[in-house]
C-alpha cells in the first residue's frame, strides 16, 4: 500500500505492507497536516514510522469512524482516569511513535475508533483530533460562560480553540496574522481585537512573543491556557509574577467518556459544517506530498489546514 514516511528530514510517499496484527483494520478517506509534524518531521523526530495523527476513515464492516491516537497501557491510574497521556507506562501516539494514518490502511486498537454520526461526511472528519485538542485545552483553563476570553492565533488550533467556545455559547476576541487567517477567524464567530484585559487567554501558538502578549492582556489573577505546542525554550515576564496569573497547559485530550474529548469534536463538526469551511483550505492526493507539505509550511500564501484525500467516502 501507499503512505507516508519522513527519510532524511523529508516526506515521501512509499510502498509498504499492508498493516498487520491486532486490531480493527480501517481504510483511510482523510489524513490531515499538523503543524507539529513540521517541526518533528525538521528535527528527524519520526523514525521509520508512517506518520499522520490526524485521521478518519471506514472499517471493514463499513462503520465511519475518526481515529483518537493516543494510547496508554489502559490500566494505571492515570489511564483509568482519562489522562492517558500522563499513562505511567508511558504514551503512545499513532502517526508520531507508532504508524499512522497517512497510508492507505491502518490497524487500531477497537477503543480508539470514534463512530462518526450519519451525515458527518469522513473527508473531513480528520478534524475531529485538532477539535479534541481544543476542546480539551479549553477545559483546562475552565472557561465559562462570563468570563471575558482572548484567543491568539487563528491558525487551526487557535480557530479550532474558536469553534469550541462558539459552540459552547462563550464569546471571544482572538488574534490573527494572515487574511485568510481573520476571515476564517470571523467567519467563527470571533472578534478581531485584543482590546483591555482577559479573565483568560488562549495560546494557540507557544511562542515566546505569542506568551508575553498573553501576559500582557491577562487581567490580574486571570488565566492563561497553553494550547499551542512550544518548541523552543522561552521565560516569564515579570509582568506574569506581578498578575498572579495562573498558566494552564494543555496536551493531548481527555480520553474518558463521558467527557471524552473526541466525543464533543465529532459531534461540533457534525453539527457545524462551516469549521471544516473555514479550515480546510487545500487537499491533496497522497502522492502530492511534496505539495502539500510545502503549502502547509507556507502560511502566509493562505493555508490553514491541508488534508489528504487518501480513500473512497
Amino acid at each position: 500500500m501507499k503512505a507516508i514516511k519522513v527519510i532524511d528530514k523529508t516526506p515521501v510517499l512509499v510502498d509498504v505492507p499492508d498493516p498487520i496484527g491486532d486490531g480493527v483494520r480501517v481504510r483511510v478517506v482523510s489524513s490531515s497536516i499538523c503543524g507539529s509534524d513540521l517541526h518533528m518531521m525538521a528535527t528527524g523526530y519520526f523514525g521509520d514510522n508512517i506518520i499522520g495523527h490526524e485521521f478518519a476513515g471506514v472499517t471493514d464492516d463499513g462503520r465511519a469512524v475518526a481515529i483518537e491516537p493516543l494510547n496508554g497501557c489502559g490500566h494505571c491510574g492515570f489511564c483509568d482516569a482519562g489522562h492517558s497521556i500522563h499513562c505511567e507506562q508511558g504514551f503512545s501516539l499513532l502517526g508520531v511513535m507508532a504508524d499512522g494514518g497517512m497510508a492507505e490502511y491502518i490497524k487500531v486498537p477497537a477503543n480508539k475508533l470514534i463512530e462518526l454520526p450519519s451525515g458527518l461526511d469522513v473527508a473531513i472528519a480528520s478534524l475531529v483530533e485538532p477539535l479534541a485538542v481544543a476542546v480539551h485545552g479549553v477545559d483546562r483553563a475552565q472557561v465559562r460562560e462570563g468570563d471575558r476570553v482572548l484567543v491568539i492565533g487563528a491558525g487551526p488550533i487557535g480557530l479550532a480553540i474558536g469553534a469550541v467556545l462558539r459552540g459552547r455559547g462563550i464569546a471571544y476576541d482572538i488574534t490573527a496574522r494572515y487574511p485568510h487567517q481573520q476571515q476564517a477567524a470571523e467567519r467563527l464567530g470571533g472578534k478581531l481585537r485584543a482590546d483591555g484585559h482577559y479573565d483568560v487567554v488562549m495560546d494557540a501558538i507557544g511562542s515566546a512573543s505569542s506568551l508575553k502578549q498573553a501576559t500582557a492582556r491577562v487581567r490580574p489573577m486571570g488565566r492563561i491556557g497553553l494550547v499551542g505546542m512550544f518548541w523552543e525554550p522561552t521565560k516569564l515576564e515579570q509582568q506574569f509574577w506581578a498578575k498572579e496569573a495562573v498558566l494552564i497547559p494543555a496536551a493531548g485530550y481527555y480520553c474518558k467518556s463521558p467527557s471524552r474529548s473526541f466525543d464533543e469534536a465529532r459531534t461540533l463538526l457534525h453539527q457545524c459544517p462551516d469549521i471544516a469551511q473555514a479550515l480546510i483550505t487545500h487537499r491533496y492526493p497522497l502522492d502530492g506530498v511534496t505539495e502539500a507539505f510545502h503549502t502547509a509550511g507556507n502560511r502566509a500564501a493562505g493555508a490553514i489546514k491541508v488534508v489528504f484525500d487518501i480513500g473512497k467516502r
